[in-house]
């Protein structure tokens, strides 16, 4: 009988938006930041070791992964991408256990990773264009249906 009855927003709806929100929201930050002075960040990624095309590639990757997590388009892929990339980060720059400063942000980086895996596992929610895309699934291509539930 339940099936038959319209769905009611429910708080876990609200929380699982708020948690992808807040989520998505130092990724976006942090990528509009980069992108907004393209030079220095090439400048500061060289310093690094790293090229132009890794620096183009992390805009793009926490802009465009943040935005599906945020709006829900996605997310599981975008999800699991942030949460490699926190372990990948942790694992690359901050393991200097010494500075307090940068076990802070190793910790952070993993805290954040493991939210993305929990996201990634529980999916997008009731408050998400995947979930909209999801009531057409039966019009989609069976992969593009699988990766939407």
């Amino acid at each position: 009988m339940m099936e038959n009855a319209p769905s009611r927003l429910r708080p876990a709806d609200l929380i699982l938006l708020l948690g992808r929100l807040l989520l998505s929201l130092i990724f976006l930050h942090e990528g509009s930041v980069l992108a907004s002075d393209i030079t220095a960040t090439i400048d500061t990624f060289a310093k690094l070791g790293l090229s132009a095309p890794v620096a183009l590639a992390v805009i793009a990757l926490q802009i465009g992964a943040g935005l599906c997590v945020a709006t829900g388009f996605f997310c599981r892929l975008g999800a699991v991408a942030l949460a490699f990339f926190c372990l990948a980060t942790a694992l690359l720059f901050h393991t200097n256990f010494a500075s307090q400063n940068e076990l802070l942000h190793f910790e952070k980086d993993l805290a954040i990773a493991g939210g993305m895996f929990v996201l990634s596992a529980s999916g997008a929610g009731s408050i998400s264009i995947d979930r909209l895309l999801r009531k057409r699934a039966d019009r989609m291509h069976p992969w593009l249906g699988a990766v939407l539930s």
